[in-house]
């Protein structure tokens, strides 16, 4: 569906996807960036009332005043200022398209790795409207609840194989106990009905709606 190497599809939530994430990748007190949460980022993108910004050193990007983009020079600056171990992008208000491309280049000159978190927008990935992060990100997360339109959970993405034992082992046992069947086998069929051809009207529909 995504074209990623490898796929963990245990996670119960999207908080957890992430938190599993944070465990493979990083140890407390680590420094990371992510969206700014009143500029359309997530809780678990480094709020001070989340453990991801009460175990790890959050600096936070943010959005231009005049139009609401990302400004992609100054993730730059910010990313040399405080040289990261990680580099979120993705949000859960932030409606614009995101260049992973740049941003993989940003986490690159400063020894980061970059995760994608595409929970909100995932279905616009897989119905080919939107360009997927899989190829640019070191890791990718997603819900499966949102734009995909599974059942509540998570997912977890990468190519690298090494990457892929650590984000398994934060899984089961660093943070989950036993997998819930019945939630990943409700995954199985959304991700079976995201490759049918009416996905990608549905996902062609979604932009155009908005």
């Amino acid at each position: 569906l995504f074209g990623a190497g490898f796929a963990n599809v245990q996670p119960n939530s999207g908080s957890q996807m992430n938190q599993a994430a944070f465990l493979a990748l990083l140890q407390p007190g680590d420094t990371f960036m992510g969206l700014d949460l009143a500029a359309g980022g997530h809780l678990t993108h480094g709020s001070p009332v989340n453990m991801s910004g009460k175990w790890f050193k959050a600096a936070h990007y943010t959005v231009r005043r005049e139009d609401q983009i990302i400004d992609m020079d100054e993730v730059q600056k910010l990313a040399e200022q405080v040289k990261p171990k990680l580099i979120i992008a993705g949000g859960s208000a932030y409606s614009r398209a995101w260049d992973f491309k740049r941003f993989r280049e940003i986490a690159d000159s400063v020894g980061a790795y970059l995760l994608v978190d595409m929970a909100h927008f995932a279905g616009l990935v897989a119905g080919g409207v939107h360009a997927s992060p899989v190829p640019h990100a070191h890791v990718t997360t997603t819900t499966t609840h949102k734009s995909l339109r599974g059942p509540r959970g998570g997912l977890i993405l990468t190519n690298d194989e090494t990457l892929a034992r650590k984000l398994n082992s934060a899984i089961f046992p660093g943070l989950q106990g036993g997998p819930l069947m019945h939630v990943i086998a409700a995954k199985a069929v959304a991700f079976a009905e995201a490759l049918r051809p009416d996905f990608k009207v549905y996902a062609k529909n979604v932009v155009e709606n908005a």
